[in-house]
């Protein structure tokens, strides 16, 4: 019993440190975001406008968000001058979004101040830890995804 007891106070510690860090990710994507004037949602979406084929009902989906608070997001960067859209020819309903000059320069921006902290932080950290942490996070993702889909009955016997 002590040993179960060490043991789950050993994996709260690391549950602490894992929220610690997940904390602090949040905070450095808040702080290079707002460095150029975007929030992070804001970033997010212009990610996925830089990419071939975005289309804001698959990114509200993929981000478990309402349409509206999509198209709010792309209002503001519309208004900041971010980004563009297009109607499609034959089918109004359809909008193409590009990033603008504006928006391009934004973003690699924010993709240059991330390399530069990626840098100063995981670049100088030994290769076997990051090759630990990495197999580490893979197998802690896979269990918890495991988990997710497990039936929640199980409670019940």
């Amino acid at each position: 019993m002590a040993q179960q007891s060490a043991r789950f106070n050993r994996v709260s510690e690391a549950i602490d440190q894992f929220r610690a860090l997940a904390d602090v990710f949040d905070r450095r994507r808040e702080t290079l975001a707002r460095g150029v004037g975007l929030t992070v949602e804001q970033w997010r979406a212009m990610e996925a406008i830089a990419s071939e084929h975005f289309m804001p009902s698959m990114f509200a989906r993929g981000r478990r968000s309402s349409p509206a608070a999509v198209s709010k997001i792309l209002r503001q960067l519309l208004e900041a001058g971010m980004v563009s859209v297009e109607v499609a020819s034959g089918d109004l309903r359809k909008r193409s979004y590009r990033l603008t000059t504006r928006g391009r320069g934004t973003l690699e921006n924010l993709r240059s101040a991330r390399r530069d902290a990626i840098d100063a932080i995981w670049m100088r950290l030994p290769q076997r830890d990051i090759e630990a942490f990495s197999s580490f996070a893979r197998r802690l993702v896979a269990s918890i995804e495991e988990y997710e889909r497990r039936p929640r009955a199980r409670a019940a016997g």
